[in-house]
């Protein structure tokens, strides 16, 4: 009620090659990894698939770089190593923390035994937590580079996943808490450093296309994440429990897995787990090392004057 309608003078189609090309890559990219083990690797399907997403995915860019204005995804931001930076940490967290969510619940319900309600109270330290350092890492980022919140921000995802590693078939879901508490410091800080790296980096015109690139990389991030971090804990499951459907072994309910007593697959289950949250801690790792390796304050519109930039100018 309160915003002026506005109509803007850089108003453009729809890019319907781009958008065809870019959503047909990922979806049979991610139908590739979710039916991967059932189908088989090798399988004319998948491998079909894994083909045929790479061919659109390289069509995506192809198309992109001569679409020139009219491309939904403006290749030419990640010229700045700052855009890349913060895409990069978009990617990574979906990938791996918000991927783990899943993983997480159906442990914590299936396994444990705990009702919805109570798994998701369950959640509350994390979420907790990474709601009251949000608006402190918004204060503290007038002052401190985003690269510093990036980094220390993911790192701290990295040490919850891996203090969440330690779970074991007598664990209890409080096994989880440090991890929660210090993953949620961590989402904490990169969420809103996000919101402010994406737009910080490019010219007002392009802030819109900007916000949603960095939105589509976390989207992509928890997509693929869930897709490619299910294909290896069926896998794991399946090496260790090699009789009964992958299927069945994911859910994470001993009930319904016939011919394996529930200790055994409760002590497999949980051990696959433990896996799973050190392969997700290594995503977060990589993309802490990236994501403040790139993040220069310099590519910030506005900031020639940053202190970095008169570090490098006095050096």
């Amino acid at each position: 009620l309160r915003v002026d309608e506005f109509r803007s003078p850089w108003a453009q189609r729809v890019d319907l090659p781009g958008l065809v090309t870019f959503s047909g890559g990922l979806f049979l990219l991610i139908f590739a990894l979710v039916r991967g083990n059932a189908e088989g690797w090798g399988s004319t399907l998948i491998v079909g698939f894994l083909v045929g997403a790479v061919v659109l995915l390289a069509a995506f860019v192809a198309v992109e770089l001569r679409a020139g204005e009219q491309a939904m995804f403006d290749l030419s931001l990640f010229r700045k190593p700052a855009f890349g930076g913060a895409s990069i940490a978009a990617f990574g967290l979906s990938a791996s923390m918000f991927a783990m969510f899943l993983y997480i619940t159906l442990y914590i319900q299936n396994t444990l035994g705990y009702t919805p309600q109570q798994t998701g109270l369950r959640f509350l330290p994390l979420t907790v937590v990474s709601f009251v350092v949000a608006p402190i890492a918004g204060r503290v980022s007038r002052t401190v580079p985003l690269r510093v919140l990036f980094g220390l921000g993911m790192t701290l995802v990295g040490v919850g996943l891996l203090l969440m590693s330690s779970i074991d078939a007598n664990s209890d879901w409080t096994a989880l808490l440090p991890g929660f508490i210090l993953a949620g410091a961590g989402i904490g800080m990169v969420n809103p450093s996000l919101a402010q790296a994406a737009v910080g980096v490019v010219p007002p015109q392009r802030a819109g296309m900007a916000s949603g690139i960095n939105s589509t990389f976390r989207q992509v991030g928890i997509a693929t994440g869930i897709a490619g971090l299910g294909a290896i804990f069926q896998g794991l499951l399946t090496n260790k429990i090699p009789n009964v459907p992958s299927e069945v072994l994911a859910t994470g309910n001993p009930n319904l897995v016939r011919g394996v007593p529930p200790h055994e697959y409760v002590a497999a289950y949980s051990a696959s787990l433990s896996d799973l949250f050190v392969i997700a801690a290594i995503v977060a790792f990589v993309s802490a090392v990236l994501s403040f390796a790139l993040t220069r304050q310099r590519d910030f519109v506005g900031h020639a004057a940053a202190p970095e930039a008169e570090v490098v100018s006095a050096a």
